[in-house]
């Protein structure tokens, strides 16, 4: 069956049905903004099987794009690929908001760099004598671009309000916030920080939807609470085994990407089952 997506991402392939999407996930993995040639075992379905977990959790806070996970209740000919079968999504189409909507509880990544050289975070000034790593007094909305090639890049909020009007996006930083404050306190139960993680979000009938993927090693930060320690960087539930590779490399992360040895891709897939399994309370089925 030669069926093509009308948009591929980096891990993402999407595929029109009639007036709605349908996602599949594949096994790809990207770093440093190239995709990586060798897939990780099972990664698309952790990434979807975790999202339609937090859509159900997070259900009473806002609705979200999702139709079905069932392929046989996807339309014709999509509903005849068994392949596709706990890694893709049938959902609504939205107008998708040109503004990534990130929370961040703890101060890590790109925010840190921010905040080491100049003592704030997209616009938002922090106390001074933070540590890397550290929790902050309340999650800040630390909203970005959405870029079709290369990084995303940091705007502030009035930046974000100029782009999307004001009203518009006081409803996005207030979403965002109160849906990771909701993950972050139910993962923190089970031995999970969210230290931070972004939203997508998109219109239907003029009505705001969670879509895209939520809550996963792959959208989000996921630290051990066990390892967890301020004043350094810390392990993550994530891709981070993949760079920590490739950083011992003589590689120029320009393209085209090193293949993966077998134990890096499935070391990396197991980072990805034991975010599943301790946030789900459910172990990874291979």
């Amino acid at each position: 069956m030669n069926i093509q997506p009308f948009r591929s991402g980096k891990v993402r392939d999407v595929y029109e049905a009639g007036e709605n999407l349908i996602i599949v996930a594949s096994d790809r993995i990207s770093a440093f903004d190239c995709i990586i040639p060798t897939p990780i075992p099972d990664k698309g379905k952790v990434l979807t099987q975790l999202s339609l977990f937090w859509f159900e959790k997070t259900g009473h806070l806002i609705k979200n794009h999702l139709i079905s996970s069932n392929v046989a209740d996807f339309p014709a000919p999509y509903n005849e690929i068994a392949d596709w079968q706990d890694r893709a999504s049938l959902v609504e189409r939205a107008e998708i908001l040109p503004i990534e909507c990130v929370a961040r509880g703890y101060i890590t990544g790109s925010g840190w760099k921010d905040y080491q050289a100049t003592g704030s975070v997209s616009g938002i000034a922090l106390p001074a004598g933070l540590q890397e790593s550290e929790k902050l007094a309340e999650p800040i909305f630390t909203p970005s671009t959405k870029a079709e090639t290369g990084h995303d890049e940091p705007i502030s909020f009035e930046e974000t309000a100029n782009i999307i009007g004001q009203e518009r996006a006081e409803q996005l930083r207030e979403l965002t916030l109160k849906l990771y404050s909701f993950a972050a306190d139910y993962a923190l139960e089970r031995g999970v920080i969210i230290a931070d993680t972004k939203f997508e979000f998109g219109l239907v009938n003029d009505e705001l939807i969670l879509c895209d993927e939520i809550l996963t090693p792959d959208s989000s930060r996921f630290w051990d609470v066990e390892k967890y320690g301020v004043g350094r960087s810390q392990d993550s539930f994530d891709k981070q085994y993949v760079r920590n590779y490739l950083e011992t490399l003589d590689w120029d992360k320009n393209p085209p990407a090193p293949e993966l040895p077998a134990e890096v891709a499935q070391r990396t897939a197991e980072k990805y089952f034991e975010a599943y399994g301790r946030l789900t309370g459910t172990q990874w089925s291979v």
